[in-house]
């Protein structure tokens, strides 16, 4: 079966996405997500791998009546793993995690990660707690994705397979100070 396509995935969970927070983790998430069009709520990462998850929780907890998105790849994903026990205990009903699965670590040269030999992160996020957990393939599931991210009970997580392409890359502003105070006034407003 086909990988989806990366970018057109993430397009289309963040089209007309209005008030959704979103956090994009490192490296190919928040270019995806910068693709799809920089937004002053989205917190893209450009470091501590691993923590993607853990953001998103704690902004789940704080703004409970907002939705809110992590945008994340495998790699990162397998070096959380924890973050799913935790986020599972807690059982945040506004929160979604959704895997942008190349089999791939592809900031350090594409080398194969564990789901390359059958993890199943949606089977560990079931296993979690999760209020849903499925591996997406096909196009036509994209839609049953966005529709539980706007409008589902969560923890929510989908693992999307996608393609192992190098996209050119679409980087999000860097400055960590500037996006930290960019997302705060948009979620919080003028301190």
């Amino acid at each position: 079966m086909k990988a989806l396509n990366r970018r057109a995935v993430v397009a289309s969970l963040l089209e007309r996405r209005e008030g959704l927070l979103v956090v994009a983790g490192l490296g190919a998430p928040a270019w995806d997500c910068a693709a799809a069009g920089d937004h002053p709520l989205t917190f893209p990462l450009w470091g501590a791998m691993g923590s993607a998850a853990m953001i998103g929780l704690g902004l789940a907890l704080a703004q409970p009546k907002r939705r809110v998105l992590v945008v994340t790849g495998d790699g990162e994903m397998l070096m959380g793993l924890g973050s799913l026990a935790t986020i599972g205990v807690r059982r945040p009903g506004n929160l979604s995690i959704v895997v942008l699965d190349n089999e791939r670590y592809g900031e350090t040269g594409m080398q194969k990660t564990h789901t390359a030999y059958g993890v199943d992160l949606a089977a560990v996020a079931r296993a979690c707690g999760f209020a849903t957990a499925r591996i997406i393939r096909r196009s036509a599931e994209v839609s049953d994705v966005r529709s539980g991210i706007y409008r589902s009970k969560g923890p929510l997580f989908f693992q999307v397979k996608v393609k192992a392409d190098a996209l050119p890359l679409v980087l999000p502003p860097r400055d960590g100070a500037h996006l930290k105070h960019r997302f705060r006034e948009a979620l919080l407003g003028a301190q």
